[in-house]
């Protein structure tokens, strides 16, 4: 084996070290995604296809990005290939006032239309899969209520199409992150996830297992520290099971905050993470992935 070779395993090792601080994820891949675009970046969302072999993700300037990738047969991560970069297109021919702009999550329905959440005025738009404006969910009062830079950051689509979204913040440090539900005709809370520590809410999935995956960040210092959870909900909307997946130390990644969990063709759940370089140089966009035992 060359120098090279066994510097690229003991790298590989130490980072699985690093991370399994809880739980029993395995990472399995990270590579940064790069463009010639100059607006590219600030990746904030993330879907993929149920193979995990297509993906879309959306920057939190209005970025829409869609791409390929390429895996080994038992699913690991070899290479991703970008082949639509652009912005949403709004349907209206005037610029998006940057405040409308800061798209953070998003969350593809049964019918394979795209939804897109917002902080700032915080709303849920659908788009169709080619990125074109569809329409506006209805939007409840309570909305206004959200912080705006801490609002609609996590999004998702249950098997029945009903979409759930989740503040970034809850409003006080004991108080757990209310979830709210829409389900083709209105707007409920149903539950609320315990808020523990000091990660905020960043993404959101539901697994083909039907659990709801929860990723959260915590910014110490200049570095960060990426948790999942996964939580068991029950059909009438009550928490049953908390479990904690991962959690790295800090510095372990970049600023992970969209999240998609699938499954392999080895029949393993999969985490899969894009970064947000926050259109900061010492910052990457990345798609970082692990794999549950």
């Amino acid at each position: 084996m060359s120098a090279s070779a066994r510097l690229a395993l003991i790298a590989h090792a130490l980072a699985t070290c690093l991370a399994l601080e809880a739980g029993a994820a395995e990472l399995t891949g990270a590579l940064t995604l790069t463009h010639v675009d100059p607006d590219f970046g600030g990746l904030s969302a993330l879907s993929l296809s149920a193979d995990g072999r297509s993906f879309h993700a959306i920057g939190d300037r209005g970025l829409f990005v869609r791409g390929d990738m390429l895996r080994a047969p038992n699913g690991d991560l070899r290479e991703v290939t970008l082949t639509t970069v652009m912005p949403l297109d709004t349907g209206d021919d005037a610029p998006v006032r940057p405040e409308l702009q800061d798209a953070e999550g998003s969350a593809v329905t049964p019918e394979g239309d795209l939804l897109v959440s917002y902080e700032g005025f915080a709303r849920i738009e659908r788009f169709s899969a080619e990125g074109r404006h569809l329409a506006r969910l209805p939007r409840p009062a309570i909305f206004d209520r959200l912080q705006r830079n801490s609002s609609l950051e996590a999004l998702a689509t249950d098997a029945r199409g009903w979409v759930y979204t989740v503040p970034e913040r809850s409003g006080q440090l004991d108080r757990p992150f209310p979830v709210y539900r829409f389900d083709g005709q209105r707007w409920d809370t149903p539950f609320a996830l315990p808020r523990r520590g000091d990660y905020l809410v960043v993404g959101l999935d539901f697994g083909p297992d039907g659990h709801l995956y929860l990723l959260e960040r915590a910014l110490r210092g200049v570095f960060f520290s990426t948790r999942v959870r996964r939580f068991e909900i029950a059909l009438e909307g009550r928490v049953t099971r908390e479990e904690t997946l991962l959690e790295t130390r800090t510095g372990t990644h970049e600023n992970l905050e969209g999240l998609a969990v699938w499954r392999d063709p080895e029949g393993r759940l999969r985490l899969t993470m894009v970064a947000d370089d926050n259109f900061n140089l010492f910052l990457r966009n990345q798609i970082v992935e692990y794999r549950l035992d």
